[in-house]
This record gives C-alpha cells, sequence and structure tokens, in this order.
C-alpha cells in the first residue's frame, strides 16, 4: 500500500513539475521577415544581376534561418505563421472575431523577435584595363553584397538594434581565382553564391546571438573561463574578446527609455574549447572578470 502512495505522489508531483521545467526550458521565439532588396536597387540592376541577387537572397534565408536555430538560444517560427498570426492579432482587435475563429486566433503564437533584412547594394562585373604604350590588358572581379538588419521586439514593435555588413572580393579569393571571370562576365558560380550567403548568414546570425543573448561568464577558476556559448553560437578556438563588467543602467534624460547598463572593459580572454553548449577560453588580461560579465569580439 505504501509502495503505491509513493508511486501516487511521485506522478502527482512529476505532473506538478513538468510543466514548469518545459516552460523553463523553452526558447525565445524569433521569425525572419523575407528578405527582400531595397526598391531604388532593384530598379537598377540589370536582368542577370537581379536573378544572381535572387538566388543569394534565396540562398541566405536557408543559411540564415539555419545558423539562427543552431545557436540553441530561438526557436525560429516559419515566415508563413508569423503572417498569419499578425492577421488573427489585427482580426482579434477589429472585434469582428466570431465563435469560430475567437478559438483559432488563439492558438497562435507570435514570435518574440522578429528580423528584418534587406539588401541595399549589390554589384557584380569585371573591369578590364588597357596599359597605354604596352597595349596589355588586365581584368579585375568587381563584387559587392551588402545588407542592413533590424532586429525588433514584435510586440512593441520597437528596434532593439540595426547594422549594415557588407561583403566582397577580398574574402572570396580563393574562389575567383579557381574561376575565369573575365570569361563568365561577372556571372557567379554556384559555390560563389554559396560562400557569400554563409558568410553573411554567419555575420547577422552573430549579431542577432549578440544582441538578444550576449556571451557570459558562467565559471572563472584562476586563468580560465567558461561561457555560455558553444558550437554554433560565433565563437571559435583562437577567437580573442574583451571582458566587460556590467554597471547601472542608463536611462534617456528626455524619453525615459533604458539605453543599456554601463560597460566597464575588466579584461581579455582567448577561445580555446569549444563544446556543443559551451566554450573555454584563456585569460589574457584580468582586472575584474567575475560571473555575469560579458564577452564582445574587439572593434
Amino acid at each position: 500500500m505504501k509502495k503505491i502512495f509513493a508511486k501516487l505522489v511521485f506522478i502527482l508531483l512529476g505532473a506538478t513539475l513538468l510543466p514548469a521545467l518545459a516552460s523553463a526550458q523553452d526558447k525565445a521565439t524569433l521569425t525572419i521577415a523575407s528578405i527582400k532588396p531595397e526598391p531604388s536597387l532593384a530598379a537598377t540592376l540589370r536582368p542577370d544581376n537581379k536573378l544572381e541577387m535572387g538566388r543569394i537572397i534565396d540562398s541566405l534565408a536557408d543559411q540564415l534561418h539555419t545558423d539562427i536555430q543552431a545557436t540553441h538560444k530561438f526557436d525560429v517560427v516559419d515566415n508563413s505563421d508569423m503572417s498569419d498570426a499578425l492577421k488573427a492579432q489585427d482580426l482579434g482587435a477589429s472585434g469582428n472575431a466570431d465563435s469560430k475563429t475567437a478559438p483559432q486566433i488563439g492558438k497562435i503564437t507570435v514570435a518574440k523577435y522578429l528580423v528584418r533584412a534587406k539588401v541595399d547594394d549589390f554589384q557584380d562585373y569585371v573591369e578590364k584595363a588597357t596599359f597605354a604604350g604596352t597595349g596589355d590588358t588586365a581584368t579585375k572581379r568587381i563584387f559587392r553584397f551588402s545588407v542592413t538588419v533590424d532586429i525588433e521586439d514584435s510586440a512593441t514593435t520597437k528596434s532593439l538594434a540595426t547594422a549594415s555588413f557588407t561583403t566582397g572580393n577580398d574574402q572570396f579569393k580563393q574562389i575567383q581565382q579557381e574561376h575565369n571571370y573575365s570569361v563568365k562576365n561577372g556571372e557567379l558560380s554556384d559555390d560563389m553564391m554559396t560562400a557569400i550567403s554563409r558568410d553573411m548568414a554567419q555575420k547577422v546570425s552573430d549579431r542577432v546571438l549578440d544582441v538578444l543573448f550576449p556571451i557570459k561568464v558562467l565559471i572563472k577558476n584562476d586563468i580560465e573561463i567558461t561561457i555560455n556559448r558553444g558550437d554554433g553560437g560565433g565563437v571559435a578556438v583562437g577567437d580573442t574578446f574583451n571582458v566587460f563588467a556590467l554597471g547601472q543602467e542608463l536611462i534617456d534624460p528626455d524619453t525615459k527609455v533604458s539605453l543599456g547598463r554601463q560597460e566597464v572593459k575588466v579584461g581579455q580572454v582567448k577561445i580555446t574549447e569549444v563544446d556543443p553548449n559551451f566554450s573555454k577560453a584563456q585569460v589574457l588580461q584580468d582586472t575584474g572578470i567575475d560571473t555575469g560579465a560579458i564577452l564582445r569580439k574587439p572593434q
């Protein structure tokens, strides 16, 4: 009888605790708006450049979804789900929801964060120069891809951070050398497109993560620290980070809006080990590194 009673108590406790544990393990929800070029840019591109840019945007969207999901910090909500959620919100607010549509509105969850990315520059062509006197010619690849990103709080539509990222010739020299672009007349190869989208997606994903969940010190042990970023979190062995202690909150005297917290540099570290869920770093400088301090890459 006692065993049966003990089992019953265990089951009841489990039923009570499981929802709380599940809630504690919930990740922040995030959606990525459809990536589009600025209208002014789209209007000036040649048809072949538009096609190339469209392929890169499609690849970037897929890669960005994968990279953000791989951080283990977010559940990425499908773009169409977010659209349905916003429509449902509008319907509910209008007062036009009836007994049939109201239950469906309650089932839709709007992502907590929204990432908007727009392409504001795309150049891809080959320049040919002729040297006076010798008549010799040389070709040079000109490539540039730039994206602006806005990270928003979906509930308030407040912008939490904006950033601009650019990639170009210098980052893909090896791929350029493996193709004869003077013959291809500036058309991007498939491997170049993949490299571009991966590079840009990583930059955007790292920025999103740094804004919403900065790297923090979990444990400090003499000249080694453990941080809350692992594989897929934008850290790699050999990376150097500055460490900052958080000071008092900064409030704008006019708007009364929080501008964040004061940050005081207290050291520098170098990543020595990257595991699936956390990483370790060697302390290079230390004037007050402690648990809870945040890490940022040197600008």
